[in-house]
């Protein structure tokens, strides 16, 4: 009887060792716009974000760690997006939030990240998110003001000194809107003319002809698609040959598309390195991370990853290297994502710092011009 009590004691104590050893999973939140007009975002987000987790699990989780992921579709939604980051917190019971995908959503959101005290990782752009810097919040895409200064150094190049500006009524349009006025007064440029358009628009022409009746040198068009699109359009139906250049938040071949490669022809825009991976030498510190991206995703999905779902993938990593290093509590995840320093990503190299929870400068981007349907790097 003692014998069999004594093997029974055993077995219970490594029984218990073993449930020891076994880490509890991580649960990721995410928040996507994967219908709606915001699709081209939110859709390669969500497959990324899926891809790794499957991918991580697959290998035995993040150093033993196994994630477990919830994603909800807020449909660009602002009021959605509210009503799903509190159920993640609240019903999920989340370690941290990867998204959403829309600077309006996120700014909606943040509130709750911060009351409850929930890391939350933007995939938005609009540079209000992180600046101020808010203890709980951080973003993967390079701050607009960085891509507002990417073009104006171009256009400083080429002598283009009279910009006409044409930007989104939303979130995301506005902050440029602000930061390429405040940039380009700062720099000697002179705004000749500054129009608006609504999220829904869709003609431009009469705002283009205001726009051509100032004969600028060149023009910048600030928003996500389908407006800039047809501003593309619009233009060449117009016969306005006039410099264009878009914002970051196109950076991706739904662009070209939309606007159709004969009226996209020559448009230059800042865009992250994946869209031009191929153009980089071997030896860019990013290439061998943008090539193994490019792979996974065209082997699970038969299609190329865009700039978006490289802004969950850099989400997903920061996460990842905070959980590496034996973070589990939100808070532990908070603080080591702020002190992980040096990281390579999709979308450029970070440097987070308590003073900047973004971490991204203009090398994060490359200028790119629009040639024959496809990317070229215009240095």
């Amino acid at each position: 009887m003692r014998k069999l009590f004594a093997v029974v004691s055993t077995m219970m104590v490594f029984c218990f060792a073993g449930t020891a050893l076994a880490a509890a999973p991580v649960k990721i939140g995410a928040l996507f716009s994967v219908t709606g007009p915001a699709s081209f975002l939110g859709e390669p987000e969500k497959n990324t974000l899926e891809l790794l987790v499957k991918e991580a699990n697959a290998k035995g989780g993040i150093k033993g760690t196994k994630v477990e992921l919830v994603v909800y579709d807020t449909g660009g939604d602002v009021t959605k997006a509210v009503q799903l980051t509190n159920k993640l917190i609240k019903n999920d019971h989340v370690s941290a939030i990867i998204g959403p995908s829309t600077t309006g959503e996120t700014m909606a959101i943040i509130p709750i990240a911060e009351k409850e005290q929930i890391p939350l990782i933007s995939c938005a752009a609009g540079i209000k998110i992180t600046d101020p810097v808010k203890k709980w919040v951080f973003k993967t895409p390079a701050n607009d003001h960085v891509a507002a200064e990417k073009i104006l150094l171009e256009a400083k190049k080429l002598k283009q000194k009279n910009l006409a500006l044409i930007t989104v009524s939303d979130a995301f349009g506005a902050s440029g809107r602000e930061q390429l006025k405040a940039m380009a007064a700062k720099h000697g440029f002179k705004i000749v003319a500054d129009e608006v358009y609504s999220p829904k628009d869709t003609d431009m022409t009469a705002q283009l002809t205001k726009i051509k009746a100032a004969k600028p040198d060149a023009i910048i068009c600030w928003g996500t698609n389908p407006g800039p699109a047809v501003i593309t359009r619009n233009m060449q139906q117009l016969g306005i040959k006039t410099q264009l250049y878009q914002s970051h938040g196109v950076a991706s071949k739904k662009f070209i598309e939309l606007a159709t490669p004969d009226a996209a022809q020559g448009i230059m825009l800042p865009a992250g390195k994946l869209a031009v991976y191929n153009l980089l030498p071997k030896n860019d510190p990013q290439y061998k991370l943008l090539k193994g991206y490019v792979d996974s995703y065209k082997k699970a999905y038969g299609a190329e990853p865009s700039t978006f779902g490289g802004y969950a993938f850099d989400g997903f990593e920061l996460i990842s290297n905070a959980v590496a290093k034996g973070a589990a509590t939100p808070a532990q995840i908070r603080d080591a994502i702020e002190k992980e320093g040096k990281v390579v990503g999709i979308s450029g190299i970070f440097k987070i710092t308590p003073a900047d929870h973004n971490g991204l400068d203009l090398s994060a981007f490359e200028m790119v011009r629009i040639d024959k349907g496809t990317w070229a790097i215009v240095h």
